[in-house]
């Protein structure tokens, strides 16, 4: 016969009740029960009964939806939410999508009902597409989104921000230190929230140094290394062609190097390239790339803990007792690409 709760609940000296608050992470259990709780659970190998809890309204499942060609980038989230996922004992479903489709909502709903799902982990472009995030909300699904912005916005949903536009302010404002006044500046897809915010980013250090933004050095494009590639020889062949580069993330910073190279284009000694995200094309190219920092697996584990927190909320009506972290601001990281302009 397989232990049950109650075999558990006899050996650890509680009551049965106290047993499901512990497996469930409840904030209400004091360390010392959960201590003796899963000294019993380890004892008897007792495995939680997933079904029965779904039967209860207390589902262990939470989704991860993205819509993002970086691998990267996915995997790095992917790794963040299910690190807090087994530290609070849920399961992960992860769902790509398409945001573009008339019919998003409707699979999201369907995805939900159909895996017993107790809410979303959304991310850009879904997670900062109104439509999306109206619609959700009202067939009463639980969410929070991860979105570019210097601050938690007042509406909507709980959310996790990251702070692109200071970042990318500050990324321009080391390369205008270093003595650069020609940036050119290789936007990511327009669906993105973060390419317009380190766009903005971008024109503030600009301005605030008295310098000219030269539109013809600020191009659109996709969050790719061949986006990268195409339009850094558009720069280059500029008769006045710029001495630094600003790409929107270290894919398209990667697509910059190479056309450079093609083009015999000394790195840094006549073009500096600076990145964002300091994902592994940053560390994999030679040289290294000057970039931001930001911390996916974090932010992907905060807005999991978030979400499983909102859960909880609900269910027992308590008041959260975790304080998470739901702001971010990628750092600069100083390498190998960058220098003084010749």
């Amino acid at each position: 016969m397989k232990p049950t709760i109650k075999d558990v609940a006899k050996l650890a000296g509680v009551s049965f009740k106290t047993v499901s608050r512990v497996i469930n992470n409840e904030p209400s259990v004091g360390e010392a029960l959960k201590e003796k709780v899963w000294k019993a659970v380890k004892e008897l190998n007792y495995q939680p009964n997933l079904s029965a809890r779904h039967l209860r309204g207390g589902s262990s499942f939470i989704g991860f939806i993205y819509d993002n060609p970086n691998s990267h980038y996915v995997i790095s989230m992917q790794h963040g939410i299910l690190q807090e996922c087994r530290r609070q004992g849920f399961e992960l479903v992860i769902h790509p999508c398409d945001a573009k489709s008339d019919t998003i909502t409707d699979e999201l709903a369907e995805m939900v009902e159909r895996g017993h799902l107790a809410g979303l982990v959304l991310t850009p472009p879904v997670s900062e597409t109104r439509e999306i995030i109206e619609d959700l909300g009202r067939r009463g699904i639980k969410f929070v989104r991860i979105i570019s912005g210097s601050e938690e916005p007042d509406d909507l949903s709980p959310c996790v921000y990251i702070d692109d536009r200071n970042a990318a302010r500050e990324i321009t404002q080391y390369l205008i230190d270093l003595g650069h006044t020609r940036i050119g500046f290789l936007s990511g897809d327009t669906v993105h929230s973060s390419s317009g915010e380190r766009e903005e980013g971008y024109r503030q250090a600009l301005h605030e140094n008295g310098l000219t933004v030269d539109e013809s050095l600020v191009l659109q494009g996709q969050y790719s290394f061949e986006s990268g590639v195409e339009r850094t020889k558009q720069l280059l062949s500029l008769e006045s062609p710029p001495s630094a580069v600003f790409a929107c993330n270290d894919e398209i910073a990667a697509g910059t190097l190479f056309a450079a190279r093609l083009l015999g284009t000394e790195v840094p000694g006549k073009l500096s390239i600076v990145g964002f995200e300091d994902n592994p094309f940053s560390r994999q190219t030679w040289p290294k790339l000057t970039t931001a920092a930001q911390p996916t697996s974090q932010i992907a584990a905060s807005a999991a803990a978030l979400l499983i927190q909102s859960t909880r909320t609900t269910r027992s009506g308590q008041n959260p007792t975790e304080a998470i972290e739901n702001g971010f601001h990628p750092q600069l990281v100083v390498r190998d690409s960058t220098a003084e302009p010749a």
